[in-house]
């Protein structure tokens, strides 16, 4: 019987060419040894045993908006600025919680005065106590900010989606308006719109910024939807025969919102700003109501002997709308995938 030599201590595989290669011991194992993530090839399991840092759990698909509130998480910035922006909120569902006085409660006797036991921020040129008025004026400029952008993102949002699906005279239209409404000066036509309205609410002032508001988003929208609509799985959607609606509203605006949602944060900065400003003017918010913009224009002729009264106003404004604008560019950035 003829004897099989023994192996040495390698391993000839073939090299699927019709020839062969000499392999050591080691290389041998390694061609025998499953793919790392188990047989199937998978993504190779982390230092705990789950999914590697920064990728998806097993079963679990990745999406943009994961990836960008994972980023945001991250982010100092964000966290700062949505921290600030928690604290309008609450100070302005709840001023009573901090400053329980009337902001209306005025004693001309204290007329400028400086800080004093209960109220720590003095008082304005009517006696008013500013550390109330700062207080209560949040619920003003974070409500007439947070209406506005809805009013522009839902409006702008509509037309401009519209006209980027259907295209043709619908696009050309809205384009020439978007034009004409764009050629307005924001405050020019405020100080024109606003002077003739005698109401003492809000929402001439909302109004009017989503009346101007408005064509920013749209063409935002506009340009997104024609961006979106030119993907494989909206050309497949439609040949499968679904209607322009659902096209709209399940394939199209779930990918096509995330600019509209920076531009909106971004904006309501801006809104709250633009109250202030509209009602420095005196055109805006008219008292008895209590706005920022109306206690610095009542503390501007007395800025020389009582600057504290401009000062407290002027700063929670100024804080205001920059942590709208630090928010809505974290936002950006996360959602940006050009940035990853």
């Amino acid at each position: 019987m003829h004897e099989q030599p023994h192996e040495p201590e390698g391993a000839i595989a073939g090299t699927g060419m019709g020839g062969a290669m000499d392999l050591g011991a080691s290389e041998a194992a390694t061609l025998e040894r499953p793919p790392p993530g188990g047989p199937d090839g998978g993504t190779p399991d982390g230092p705990d045993g789950g999914a590697p840092d920064g990728a998806a759990p097993a079963g679990r698909s990745r999406s943009l908006w994961s990836d960008a509130w994972r980023d945001l998480r991250r982010n100092p910035v964000f966290l700062l600025s949505a921290l600030v922006i928690c604290f309008l909120v609450l100070i302005s569902l709840w001023p009573s919680a901090i400053a329980p006085g009337s902001p209306l409660a005025c004693d001309l006797a204290k007329a400028q005065d400086g800080p004093a036991p209960g109220a720590p921020f003095g008082y304005d040129g009517q006696g008013c106590d500013v550390y109330t008025r700062t207080v209560h004026g949040a619920r003003t400029s974070v409500t007439v900010g947070l209406c506005a952008t809805l009013g522009v993102a839902l409006l702008g949002s509509v037309l401009g989606a519209l006209a980027g699906y259907f295209g043709g005279v619908w696009d050309a239209v809205l384009s020439r308006a978007t034009d004409i409404f764009f050629a307005i000066p924001v405050v020019l036509g405020g100080l024109v719109l606003l002077s003739v309205v005698s109401s003492d609410t809000i929402w001439p002032v909302v109004g009017f910024m989503v009346l101007l508001g408005w064509p920013q988003i749209s063409r935002i929208a506009r340009g997104s939807v024609i961006t979106v609509k030119q993907n494989d799985y909206v050309q497949a959607a439609r040949a499968l025969g679904a209607s322009d609606t659902r096209i709209l509203l399940r394939h199209i605006a779930p990918n096509a919102v995330a600019p509209v949602i920076v531009v909106a944060t971004i904006a309501l900065g801006t809104y709250i700003a633009l109250e202030a400003t509209l009602s420095y003017l005196g055109v805006g918010l008219k008292p008895p109501s209590v706005s920022w913009g109306i206690d610095i224009s009542a503390a501007s002729p007395y800025i020389r002997n009582a600057p504290h009264a401009l000062l407290w106003p002027s700063g929670a404004l100024a804080v205001t709308v920059l942590a709208f604008i630090m928010l809505g560019d974290a936002v950006r950035d996360a959602l940006d995938p050009k940035l990853r």
